[in-house]
């Protein structure tokens, strides 16, 4: 007859085998594995119990149904004798087959606790703080609903009350730490300068808007390029090269993208104690004010120019060379500060089209000019002849009455009559395949294609922008009170953090991450008595990404 043998193994498990006699002695049917906690030994009778109950188990060939038992681990004699020298008898007391009690994804939660630590943001000694960045990342949500998402990660969340007050808390200042935005901005700017390169500092803006009637003295209709007219704010974000987030702002929605540059910066060097930096920005932040700003605070810059600018700048190219232009052709010379040509007191020519050289900027030979870089890409003049072609279009269908638009671009009015602008597409068509960069460095300190090249990486400050909008749903936002909003701003920063991190790390999109950690779900067993937590079986493909994460081999 065949039975369940328990014994006690070297190694101090419980080992489970299906044995028979035979000729008067045991003989070992099947060995179904070693056991180290009384879930594991359940588990593991269980199964014995299966394979016994089931006719079809042609392997053991046995014909048989026992009874299900309740069984605790060996203990191990004191000689500790080796593992076919036991026969522990199965005690008779029954139980119940072995339950699920639920699964959840807190394998998921704790691959991205340990980057949100790995960071150093575990200086904010939150758990809740740090649930609500979580859960951010993995299904941004409501506050009301952010419980559920914690739960499915194997968390147990904290009451709304409770998450409203850390909200609360996020954004109180400390005459010690301060708020949880500057441990955080801090902890940010000491990964960047330990993992990266801080000399470079890209900067944008974006707007987030409310799903709110009125406006108030924070929530405002201002510019959108999306055209909406719902109120909202202007938000300001500083990354390194990377893409990494090291600064975020705040700002009335009305307030024009100019004017927010040099609160950030000036709020980020009162933070770090900064001076030697280079600030990217694109050709929204181009003012004679925020230029000038930066370089009274002995700050580096980068800024895009406008196509608009090019005639005055390269006066002495037009006129000595007219339309040419060389594909990646590069024309280092200078622009005005001002747009009369000259600085208040500065009395140069800013460019002598009578001659032929490009003049070379110094600061102290040019203080009424900066630097300006212009560089020449055929494949931008297709483009940009592609898209003149287009306005040209609908501004002909304009004059010619055949569609109906609000001042579109090369349409001019004149006592009431609509006409081609010919002149302006004209000149539009001359600076085609043109992009301008205006800095404040030398050429001996920086050549005209490392400045282009640093210009370039703005992209990754498009990238977060984009990453908060989409993955992050940092709109629409619901909030009312400014601390509310500059909370949640707080909790989108370090959320766009870890994301960012955790893509550095893998060469995986966070939404891509998520897709592929989520559902490997840990369960949760009832089973002879006790309970116990059993991890995931991790695919290859999702143990490449725990390893990169630096989670480490998964316990199966």
């Amino acid at each position: 007859m065949a039975f369940i043998r328990r014994v006690r193994t070297a190694s101090g498990a419980t080992a489970v085998q299906i044995a028979e006699y035979a000729g008067g002695r045991q003989q070992i049917v099947k060995h179904l594995g070693s056991a180290h906690t009384d879930a594991e030994l359940g588990l593991l009778l269980e199964q014995a119990r299966s394979l016994l109950a089931d006719p079809g188990q042609a392997a053991l060939d046995l014909d048989v149904t026992p009874t299900p038992r309740v069984a605790g681990l060996v203990t191990a004699p004191a000689d500790q004798p080796a593992l076919d020298d036991i026969t522990t008898p199965v005690a008779e007391v029954r139980d119940e087959a072995g339950r699920v009690l639920g699964t959840d994804s807190r394998l998921l939660h704790q691959t991205l606790a340990g980057v949100f630590n790995s960071l150093g943001f575990d200086v904010v000694d939150d758990p809740v703080f740090r649930d609500l960045v979580i859960a951010r990342i993995v299904e941004p949500t409501s506050l009301l609903d952010t419980g559920r998402v914690l739960t499915d990660l194997g968390r147990r969340p904290a009451s709304y009350a409770t998450m409203k007050r850390t909200l609360a808390r996020a954004h109180a200042t400390t005459k010690e730490h301060g708020n949880y935005r500057d441990q955080i901005a801090t902890a940010c700017f000491t990964h960047a300068a330990n993992h990266g390169d801080i000399s470079l500092i890209l900067y944008d803006v974006t707007t987030l808007y409310f799903e709110a009637e009125k406006e108030d003295d924070l929530r405002k209709v201002g510019y959108s390029k999306e055209r909406r007219v719902d109120p909202q704010i202007v938000v300001g974000l500083l990354v390194d090269r990377r893409g990494f987030p090291l600064e975020i702002g705040c700002f009335e929605g009305n307030k024009a993208e100019t004017l927010t540059l040099i609160p950030i910066v000036k709020q980020f060097q009162a933070r770090h104690g900064l001076a030697d930096i280079v600030i990217v920005a694109d050709a929204g932040m181009l003012s004679a004010t925020n230029l000038r700003e930066l370089d009274d605070a002995d700050l580096r810059f980068i800024v895009g120019s406008r196509v608009s600018k090019a005639p005055i700048d390269l006066e002495s190219h037009f006129r000595w060379h007219g339309d040419a232009f060389t594909d990646a052709q590069v024309i280092d010379t200078i622009t005005p500060k001002t747009q009369r040509g000259t600085s208040k007191g500065a009395t140069e020519t800013v460019s002598d089209p009578h001659r032929k050289a490009e003049p070379i900027w110094e600061p102290d030979l040019h203080p009424g000019s900066w630097r300006a870089i212009w560089a020449y890409s055929t494949k931008r003049a297709v483009r940009d002849n592609k898209t003149l072609t287009l306005q040209e279009n609908r501004a002909t269908a304009v004059v010619a009455g055949e569609k109906t638009a609000r001042a579109p671009r090369f349409v001019k009015t004149t006592n009431g009559a609509r006409t081609l602008d010919e002149k302006a597409l004209a000149r539009a068509r001359r600076l085609v395949g043109l992009k301008g960069y205006v800095t404040n460095i030398p050429a001996a300190l920086m050549p005209a294609g490392e400045v282009i090249g640093s210009y370039h990486a703005l992209w990754q400050v498009e990238q977060s922008f984009r990453m908060s909008k989409t993955d992050l749903r940092a709109r629409p936002m619901f909030h009312r009170t400014r601390d509310a909003i500059e909370a949640h701003l707080t909790i989108v920063f370090t959320a766009l953090a870890v994301s960012r991190e955790v893509q550095a790390r893998t060469g995986v999109a966070i939404r891509n991450v998520v897709r592929q950690l989520r559902p490997l779900r840990s369960a949760t067993i009832a089973i002879n008595g006790t309970q116990q937590t059993f991890a995931p079986v991790v695919p290859d493909q999702q143990q490449t990404i725990l390893d990169a994460l630096d989670h480490g081999e998964v316990t199966h």
